[in-house]
């Protein structure tokens, strides 16, 4: 299913689009995370995601004005879209990696699971989005704020590891490439 999509995005040049995609994306989130940045929340989102106790989540929380708190709800509510943009993209960009790095051998486990590492990703961020959400309508337990650390921790961690991932590849070929 997954490989699918993102082979039917090749063929369609669909990478182009993709990354496009991720720039404006980009900017749409950073523009409401700018309202988002206080002395409590000096990382905006991020500081909200990260608070891990309930305590520091009512702190940002009331650290925000109406126009913040605001910000934060359409942020997270686009989050729902990045997250689909950033998981295809990153995907697209390993499955093709793994095409160019493994040529003559043929597809392994290890390779779809990595493929995965960025839909997984956004699985945990989705369920990280409803904590946050939780919170920032009023909701305000313990659970929620756990919920959304540890989910935020995971995902970046794979975040970080697809990403990892593709910058090592891209270094081994450019490194045969030359040879």
């Amino acid at each position: 299913m997954f490989i699918g999509f993102i082979e039917n995005l090749n063929k369609r040049k669909g990478h182009y689009i993709l990354f496009i995609l991720l720039l404006i994306a980009i900017v749409v989130m950073r523009y409401f995370d700018s309202f988002l940045v206080t002395d409590i929340s000096p990382n905006g989102i991020v500081s909200f995601e990260l608070a891990k106790e309930l305590s520091g989540s009512k702190q940002i929380i009331n650290s925000w004005d109406t126009i913040a708190k605001n910000a934060a709800g359409l942020s997270l509510g686009f989050d729902f879209l990045f997250l689909m943009i950033y998981s295809s993209f990153l995907s697209m960009l390993i499955y093709n990696l793994n095409k160019r790095l493994f040529v003559k051998t043929s597809y392994h486990v290890w390779q779809f699971i990595i493929f995965l590492i960025p839909f997984i990703a956004a699985f945990f961020d989705i369920i990280e989005n409803i904590a946050l959400i939780k919170l920032l309508l009023g909701d305000l337990k313990q659970i929620w704020s756990s919920m959304a650390f540890y989910f935020a921790i995971v995902k970046f961690g794979l975040l970080s590891l697809g990403i990892i991932y593709i910058l090592t590849g891209g270094l081994i070929l450019i490194f045969i490439k030359k040879k």
